[in-house]
């Protein structure tokens, strides 16, 4: 049996004869629930145009897929005439975390691979934490069962 639930609505209220579907459905809740991610938005030099808008918004969304806990992420585009042509536009990204920021930064001759290049070390970084919490944990666990080894053992 379907059930369709209306966002905006306390469901809470609702009365549920199948004590097992509101824990299902709670589950669920908490799960579509999550917190958004802040934008800001800076450009020097340089036209926001709509597509530039949304190539970036498509890498903002993927590195949020990466790792949910993202507080807001501060995103700089800049063109320095000045600098050499390959090296002409630059990008760069604070990305707002508990603990320690990420922050990456990439120069290009194209806009697009500037954001292409800075989004891809970012994700990087996301999976560097991500391994070295893996790792802890991994380090913590296998310490414990080594201590309730040792004194079954004895």
């Amino acid at each position: 049996m379907p059930v369709t639930i209306k966002i905006g609505v306390n469901w809470h209220d609702f009365r549920f004869e199948d004590e097992k579907l509101k824990e299902i459905l709670d589950f669920v809740f908490r799960r579509l629930h999550h917190r958004v991610m802040k934008l800001i938005l800076s450009t020097h030099n340089l036209t926001l145009t709509k597509a530039i808008e949304d190539h970036l918004m498509g890498r903002i969304e993927k590195l949020e897929h990466f790792d949910k806990r993202a507080i807001d992420a501060r995103v700089t585009l800049e063109h320095d005439n000045t600098r050499v042509a390959e090296k002409q536009f630059n990008c760069s990204i604070r990305l707002g975390m508990r603990g320690t920021d990420l922050f990456a930064e990439d120069r290009q001759s194209d806009l697009y691979a500037a954001i292409d290049g800075v989004a891809k070390k970012i994700q990087q970084q996301i999976r560097t934490r991500h391994s070295k919490v893996k790792a802890h944990k991994h380090k913590t666990a296998a310490k414990i069962k080594k201590t309730k080894q040792d004194t079954s053992e004895e």
